[in-house]
């Protein structure tokens, strides 16, 4: 099957050029990039050197890559951008998986509350948020444009859901403090993210509105049948890539550590990129970093009642370029891991 990627230059476009070149049942096609168009792949992302299968950037224009033969695209492009090429590709029968944040969020008010405007509000309802190990199947013959979830959020809702569906953990009073690698920024030139500022420095950041809390409380209110407000605190880490997300939740009415791991087994036993540590062992993004893996654990503070959740994911793969091609083999009938493991 052949692919494509549009906007293939940034952090998540090149490990999605990576993965998809090594994937054993599609053919990369086209990589878009307007900065880059006519440069040779291996010119760009240095790192594939005699290795970029003879491709070349092309330019990113909606119209032309509709009307061509490739069958799904992967939209690796900011916000707001996104939405016009999806309309475009979608109108035209193509597949189509967004790694932005354009179609994370059905409602469209909560949508304009944290990112603006629109550019393509009619598609929203057709579109499916889909992260594996959480999401019902049933969007596999549904969807037409499937939105990717975010590294924070998908931090948060693996371990997250399947407890509050189970009644393990309490609705309320729920915290969760997530670091990220600066490669989360994507690639800028800011100050604030050169080597000097970064090195040596972790500090909070967007806090009480960033922008990821919208997805995370829509998606944990829509799985669970009631609204849930969270507090989530966002820091950036001296850390080229990786999620380190602790989640402190009070525990239900006689709930274990026993019945939240039961939980969690009974959720992901069939799920091959959730790794469960024993309780106690907190996971590292050292160990998680180049891989579609999440890795997650559990203790139990009887001194305050609360369960304390700990996770860890390569905010590139897991959290972004990985997890789009994991929804890609899902959708297509490929084997969950072809290409990721």
């Amino acid at each position: 099957m052949k692919v494509g990627i549009v906007g293939a230059s940034g952090y998540s476009g090149e490990v999605l050029v990576k993965l998809l070149l090594g994937h054993p049942h599609v053919e990369l096609a086209a990589v878009t990039s307007r900065t880059h168009a006519g440069k040779a792949l291996g010119s760009v992302i240095l790192s594939l050197r005699g290795a970029d299968h003879g491709l070349k950037f092309v330019d990113s224009d909606p119209a032309a890559l509709a009307a061509g033969d490739i069958e799904l695209f992967f939209l690796a492009l900011p916000h707001g951008a996104a939405a016009t090429y999806a309309k475009a590709l979608v109108a035209a029968g193509k597949r189509v998986i967004d790694l932005s944040a354009d179609f994370r969020i059905a409602d469209l008010a909560t949508y304009q509350k944290y990112y603006g405007e629109h550019h393509a509000p009619a598609l929203l309802s057709s579109a499916r948020f889909v992260l594996p190990e959480i999401t019902p199947p049933a969007w596999k013959s549904e969807a037409k444009l499937v939105a990717a979830p975010g590294c924070y959020p998908t931090s948060i809702l693996v371990p997250l859901v399947p407890l509050l569906r189970a009644g393990v953990v309490a609705r309320e009073h729920i915290v969760a403090n997530s670091f990220s690698g600066v490669s989360g920024a994507g690639k800028k030139v800011e100050e604030a993210y050169l080597y000097v500022e970064r090195a040596e420095s972790a500090k909070a950041y967007g806090l009480v509105k960033h922008r990821h809390l919208a997805e995370i409380e829509e998606q944990l209110t829509l799985h669970t049948g009631a609204p849930i407000i969270i507090q989530f605190n966002p820091h950036l880490a001296p850390m080229r890539r990786g999620i380190a997300t602790t989640i402190t939740v009070p525990g239900a009415p006689g709930a274990t550590i026993e019945s939240l791991y039961a939980a969690w087994r009974a959720a992901f036993d069939e799920a091959p990129f959730v790794q469960l540590l024993p309780a106690g062992e907190t996971p590292d993004t050292a160990h998680v970093t180049g891989t579609n893996r999440i890795d997650i654990s559990a203790v139990h503070d009887p001194r305050t009642g609360n369960f304390v959740i700990t996770s860890a994911e390569d905010n590139l793969v897991k959290g972004a370029s990985g997890q789009a091609v994991q929804i890609m083999n899902l959708w297509c009938g490929f084997p969950e891991i072809a290409g990721l493991a």
